[in-house]
């Protein structure tokens, strides 16, 4: 089994996982980060805590990613 690198995520994140929320949402914002990941769902502001791997099988796309403060790479390289 190939093993893949863990998915990136940033407290701020919005996720669409693949089952719906008994409200009927299917995003959720990501809220805590460590070995469970927390989740705020965006229809209904109910909060639960999934294991990271669990979170990962679950996840369906990004739907926004959270502003981060690194710079991008090409911008360290120029010369000022």
């Amino acid at each position: 089994m190939t093993e893949r690198a863990p998915l990136e995520l940033h407290v701020g994140d919005v996720l669409r996982l693949r089952k719906p929320h008994p409200c009927g949402g299917t995003d959720w914002e990501v809220v805590r980060l460590g070995a469970d990941i927390g989740l705020r769902c965006q229809g209904c502001q109910h909060r639960i805590l999934l294991p990271r791997t669990q979170l990962e099988r679950q996840v369906k796309s990004f739907l926004s990613h959270a502003f981060t403060d690194e710079a991008p790479a090409e911008a360290e390289s120029s010369p000022e």
